[in-house]
């Protein structure tokens, strides 16, 4: 029942609840990047809206702004655009690449449009192992890969 901009004051106190929320005062210099932040998230204008009330892709956007509230050096996303529309996914794709200039960013995807929209480093993983690491279209070549990925299992 929390609006954006206070799940993102939530996350940022590093504790949970409202009345964590409402006892400390979250410090000035947060407040004055708070619009920043909800700007790089798409979601300043929803700032004063329930979170609920937001689409399946805006509440991920809003997941990732509340663990950047915590400033962290790494950002470590599985899937973060699975059951996104087109649209989502592309705004997805500009956020990451967005959030990478500044923190280490790694993705677990299956989607290869979206790998490929990244643009960034690829490392495929087989049994727990990595199995080849380089671009997208290194990998895309490799033979090992395409015999795992294609039902030839000959590793």
């Amino acid at each position: 029942d929390l609006s954006v901009a206070d799940n993102i004051r939530v996350a940022a106190s590093g504790k949970v609840g409202l009345l964590t929320l409402m006892r400390q005062s979250v410090d000035r210099e947060f407040e004055e990047g708070l619009p920043a932040l909800l700007r790089k998230i798409q979601l300043f204008e929803k700032r004063n809206s329930e979170a609920s009330s937001l689409s399946h892709g805006e509440q991920q956007w809003l997941e990732i702004g509340m663990v950047l509230a915590s400033r962290p050096r790494l950002l470590l996303l599985d899937e973060p655009t699975a059951g996104m529309t087109m649209a989502e996914t592309q705004e997805t794709v500009r956020l990451i690449k967005d959030i990478s200039a500044d923190v280490t960013t790694i993705v677990i995807a299956h989607d290869i449009g979206f790998v490929r929209a990244l643009g960034g480093r690829v490392t495929v993983m087989y049994r727990g192992r990595i199995l080849v690491e380089g671009s997208l279209e290194e990998v895309e070549r490799d033979e090992t890969v395409r015999d795992v990925y294609l039902g030839r299992d000959a590793v």
